[in-house]
């Protein structure tokens, strides 16, 4: 991962150092309200329901066990002894106090963390695959230009200060886990006829009030071009993106207006003049960035024998034999597995993570994974570089931890966001809506029987649980001051990205589980052999679930 240098450290000090003066000048009545917004905004810091938000940035989900430590002793010196993984991959405190987030600020300057650009209208954090390095069927690692992206766009004038926020997420897999089709910018590797490695450009997608896929702007970009026709967009949407109006200030809403064509166009207008420019890309720099991201001293291991002793754990333990199954993948070395971490047991909100449980990840990164661990968009987090041997101890210490709940990817795994229970901006709660149908469905053979299942939910049309994109998709709305729910199926964002369409008028609080329960009956009853829920969506169409799950009680 990268490692700051002299010059990084002196500009996160002297940050620090200014935005603890502005705090305090606020606080004595020197600044106002409105003077003091954008200052907070810039280092991260949010006044939401009953108290303000500081939300941490984790640059492309990287976090090593020295940060995990800082961030446990953080929480319970400042807060109330947990964090919250966001859906891009950053951690939020949601119980600091005002005069105490210098301070905080301060303790993560020590461990080469900081707030700055989380919040805002600027590039936010550039997110990817949380298996970028160790996945099997990677491309070529994404994370080099994460981080030229990320040194680029750090307090960067021209993102500083745009119409809105400005999100930016790379793959380079087969699969698309960085959800490059719902981004502002999405960028995929992709290898010409020769073989040859480029980037896939992906301008317009985005969530929130009005969802949008990404349209394919360039097939096939050079890489050392990457800098230089990202400005080149980034002017455009600076030029004439909407300010007058937040919710048309997107640049989903610039490109449609334009069309993709007469965007392109003028985006190759602009890249005209920066096209080979200072920008550029050189292979030194690249190689450079490279440099961060070296393979750490992998073992050459026996992946047979290694392979046999687990298939033997797992016959002794089914539980094991569960956890195997859900919650790890293939790695791209033998005698390796990827391990996710759930952070989604029942009873627990979803993304939250105590101080112990942070330590003890701290704990485990250092023995089994290298001294690294990963965050996820989808609010888990990852030891990229487990030895197969080691699986087993790894999980009964998980175990013990509430961290091995064997359901990633399934029903019970979602996404969520805190809702009006912590954000001001949200209509309704979200957590007790997730702990409800965490509790309805808390039977792990009909959630394995159901297969792969997407639940997302979101607390208003900022869309911060990406409730568009899950197959199943709930959005808290309000009903003259009272607390409603839509429901919305069918969407993805994987390759075949598709939003999710409204399922008809919204339900009370009370009523989703019994909803959701009468949808998936739906799916049981119509799905045919081994099909997804998304696949007998696609096929059967919306019809079927509405008129169940609006079917008067027998």
């Amino acid at each position: 991962m990268y490692v700051y240098d002299q010059h990084d450290q002196k500009i996160i000090d002297e940050r620090v150092a200014q935005f603890r003066d502005q705090t305090t000048r606020f606080l004595a009545g020197e600044i106002t309200d409105g003077e003091f917004l954008p200052l907070r905004l810039q280092n991260g810091l949010y006044l939401q329901r009953l108290a303000p938000m500081l939300r941490i940035a984790v640059p492309y989900g990287l976090m090593n066990s020295s940060q995990l430590r800082k961030l446990a002793d953080i929480s319970r010196t400042y807060d109330k002894g947990y964090v919250h993984i966001s859906t891009r991959q950053n951690v939020q405190l949601n119980w600091p106090l005002l005069e105490e987030v210098p301070d905080i600020l301060a303790e993560l300057s020590t461990v080469q963390m900081h707030a700055i650009q989380t919040s805002g209208n600027c590039i936010r954090n550039t997110t990817t695959d949380q298996f970028a390095g160790v996945a099997s069927d990677e491309l070529e690692d994404p994370r080099p230009y994460c981080e030229i992206i990320r040194q680029w766009s750090t307090l960067h004038p021209e993102c500083a200060f745009l119409p809105r926020k400005f999100k930016i997420a790379v793959c380079g897999s087969t699969q698309d886990r960085a959800a490059i089709h719902y981004h502002d910018i999405g960028i995929e590797l992709v290898a010409d006829d020769d073989g040859e490695i480029g980037l896939k450009i992906l301008v317009g997608g985005g969530l929130g009030r009005t969802p949008a896929i990404g349209s394919v702007i360039c097939e096939w970009l050079d890489k050392k071009h990457l800098l230089t026709y990202l400005e080149a967009v980034l002017r455009v949407y600076n030029q004439h993106g909407r300010r007058d109006n937040k919710y048309k200030a997107r640049i989903k809403i610039l490109v449609r207006a334009m069309g993709i064509d007469a965007f392109r166009e003028a985006v190759e207008q602009q890249w005209t003049a920066l096209k080979d420019g200072p920008s550029t890309l050189t292979e030194e720099e690249i190689i450079r960035a490279r440099s961060f991201f070296r393979d750490p001293s992998y073992l050459a291991l026996d992946s047979t024998l290694a392979m046999f002793d687990l298939e033997q754990d797992c016959t002794r333990d089914p539980i094991f034999a569960n956890w195997i199954t859900r919650n790890t993948q293939d790695h791209r070395l033998p005698g390796y597995r990827i391990v996710t971490l759930s952070l989604k047991a029942t009873g627990f909100a979803p993304g939250d993570i105590t101080a112990e449980q942070l330590e003890l990840l701290a704990e485990l990164s250092d023995l089994y994974s290298f001294g690294e661990i990963r965050s996820t968009h989808q609010q888990n987090m990852v030891l990229g570089d487990v030895q197969v041997s080691a699986l087993y101890a790894l999980w009964q210490r998980l175990q013990v931890a509430g961290l091995a709940t064997p359901n990633i990817g399934y029903l019970t795994d979602i996404i969520c966001c805190p809702g009006g229970d912590y954000c001001s901006l949200a209509n309704a709660k979200s957590l007790p809506i997730a702990e409800a149908i965490q509790t309805r469905f808390d039977d792990l053979d009909y959630v394995y029987d159901l297969g792969p299942l997407e639940l997302n939910i979101s607390g208003c049309m900022n869309a911060c649980g990406h409730h568009h994109v899950g197959q199943i998709g709930i959005l808290g709305v309000d009903k003259k001051g009272q607390e409603f729910y839509q429901i919305c199926l069918g969407g993805n964002q994987a390759k075949d990205a598709s939003i999710g369409k409204i399922l008809g008028p919204s339900f009370k609080q009370k009523d989703v589980p019994e909803v959701i329960d009468r949808i998936l009956s739906t799916y049981v009853t119509l799905r045919q052999e081994d099909e997804s829920f998304l696949d007998t969506y696609r096929r059967v169409g919306i019809n079927p679930f509405k008129e169940r799950a609006y079917a008067q009680a027998d």
